[in-house]
């Protein structure tokens, strides 16, 4: 395994030192080849065993990668700094493997030259008899060697440097990988928060009225086999099972709306929050501006829940019975407005809805704010790409 990690080595240094003209060209167009020269490094590494990770996503293509990369400033400090690097490498790479290799291999074919009548020169030396071209044997084989230890030496001082400039730190990459960490844990809250809250309904809604239908059933059962004089009874609990079932299903129904309504999917966001607003024991006053045909599901789903735990939040605390919705979509995204001249005070506390909320839109690459004075109303603001940056 070593034997064939020195021979990668020695090989992508060749490479390298063939590839320098296209490196020195790769300047003319600096810095969109600083991402390219960088990542094609840290495969380099890879491949020679070396622990480097790779930063362009593998659903990204190079175009759209560099594109992003070079809006970031990490790129100054990363890439740039192993572009260099590889450009002085490189050179010193083509100098050693020029003239280690192939006079390495004069050396060593210099019984062959000699039979030809061709004293081969390598540097200094010029064999003048059979004897030193056999000399020049072991010479050669010697510097061959030595030409392969520097061009191995060559490709870990690559990787010293790669590794140095990769653990450089990036205040916006730590800020973001914290705030990654954050949502991860917001988000599993939620989760669990919404798992509890639909074994809840399903528990105390739709299992309590199957329960109660199974009952019923039972009693029928018992009167139908009784007296043909106690039909009058059968009726009356064949229609109250009936009534029990009923409201079972209606239970089961919104619970299912509540996890993901059937008009989104069908009819689209505007459509679905005009449902929702139909629905709603509040007077809603809805506007709607754009076209949601654009809008991913996950974007559509992220904001249709905004509005309904708004309007939820609303019924609940806000002591008024009006709301005003506005959802504007564009061809890029999409924003909405609920708000109501309630009570005031809202806050997004760790394990609430809203909280849930907040990081389902974080999800898709959108936001979400609470504007609340106490006394003053209240207003939930977001807004979301109309395709999320995964």
């Amino acid at each position: 395994m070593a034997q064939i990690r020195i021979a990668r080595r020695v090989l992508t240094e060749c490479i390298a030192a063939m590839s320098f003209p296209i490196l020195l060209l790769s300047l003319l167009v600096f810095p969109v080849s600083a991402p390219v020269v960088a990542e094609t490094d840290r495969s380099r590494a890879r491949w020679c065993g070396a622990e480097t990770t790779p930063l362009k996503p593998t659903d990204h293509g190079w175009v759209q990668w560099v594109a992003l990369r070079l809006r970031s400033r990490s790129m100054w400090r990363t890439d740039v700094p192993v572009l260099v690097t590889a450009a002085l490498l490189s050179t010193w790479s083509l100098l050693v493997a020029f003239f280690g290799f192939i006079g390495a291999a004069v050396l060593v074919l210099s019984p062959v030259f000699w039979l030809f009548g061709i004293a081969a020169q390598v540097g200094p030396f010029t064999p003048e008899s059979v004897g030193q071209t056999l000399l020049a044997v072991p010479a050669g084989i010697v510097l061959g060697s030595v030409t392969t230890t520097a061009l191995t030496g060559t490709s870990f001082l690559r990787d010293l440097f790669l590794s140095a400039f990769s653990r450089s730190r990036d205040p916006d990459l730590l800020a973001k990988l914290e705030e990654l960490r954050t949502s991860r844990a917001s988000l599993t809250a939620a989760f669990e928060f919404e798992r509890q809250r639909i074994e809840r309904d399903l528990h105390d809604g739709a299992q309590q009225e199957l329960v109660a239908v199974v009952m019923r059933l039972g009693m029928l059962e018992a009167a139908a086999a009784a007296a043909a004089a106690d039909r009058e009874r059968v009726v009356r609990l064949a229609r109250e099972a009936q009534a029990a079932a009923e409201r079972a299903l209606a239970r089961l129904r919104e619970t299912v709306r509540d996890i993901h309504p059937r008009e989104l999917s069908d009819l689209g966001l505007v459509a679905a929050v005009r449902e929702l607003a139909a629905r709603s024991p509040l007077r809603v006053e809805l506007t709607s501006t754009g076209d949601d045909g654009r809008l991913s599901s996950p974007t559509a789903t992220a904001v249709y829940f905004t509005v309904s735990e708004a309007l939820t939040n609303i019924s609940k605390h806000a002591g008024v019975g009006i709301a005003r919705v506005d959802l504007r979509c564009a061809t890029t995204d999409v924003h909405v407005r609920v708000q109501d001249d309630g009570v005031g005070g809202a806050a997004i506390d760790a394990g609430s809805g809203l909280a849930g909320l907040r990081e389902r839109m974080r999800s898709v690459g959108g936001n979400l704010e609470i504007l609340s004075p106490p006394g003053g109303g209240t207003q939930v603001v977001a807004s979301a790409p109309g395709q999320p940056p995964w």
